[in-house]
């Protein structure tokens, strides 16, 4: 009875080509998974301190007797902020006879800076 040779050759350069595009793939599922890790850990940070000045803003409001309404503006609103780090909460508050006061306007904000670095990019100099 005749063996046919069997050829490797070409089922080597297969499993090669596997064993690279598998590790391409897992270096690229690693680096995505850091980065959405970092994400995840930026906006949880940014989160609490939302929070934290909602909680702020939320104890002010229970001591609605300590407002001090001579300091209202000529629209006898009375604003108040709260900051931390470089968000901040904004309240206004306005007097009313039938609650003790009135909150029209509860607003968060962020100090934004503009990046002017383009990291290693050509800036076109």
């Amino acid at each position: 009875m005749k063996q046919v040779p069997i050829r490797l050759g070409p089922l080597a350069l297969l499993l090669t080509v596997i064993t690279i595009c598998m590790a391409v793939l897992g270096v690229l599922t690693l680096s995505t998974a850091q980065s959405d890790l970092l994400t995840a850990e930026k906006y949880s940070r940014a989160v609490a301190v939302r929070y934290r000045l909602e909680a702020l803003g939320q104890a002010f409001l229970e001591k609605e007797e300590e407002i001090p309404w001579d300091e209202a503006d000529s629209n006898g609103i009375y604003w108040k902020t709260f900051t931390e780090g470089d968000a901040s909460l904004h309240i206004g508050l306005i007097k009313s006879e039938e609650a003790g006061c009135r909150v029209v306007s509860w607003r968060f904000a962020r100090d934004w800076q503009e990046q002017n670095s383009m990291g290693q990019l050509w800036q076109g100099e």
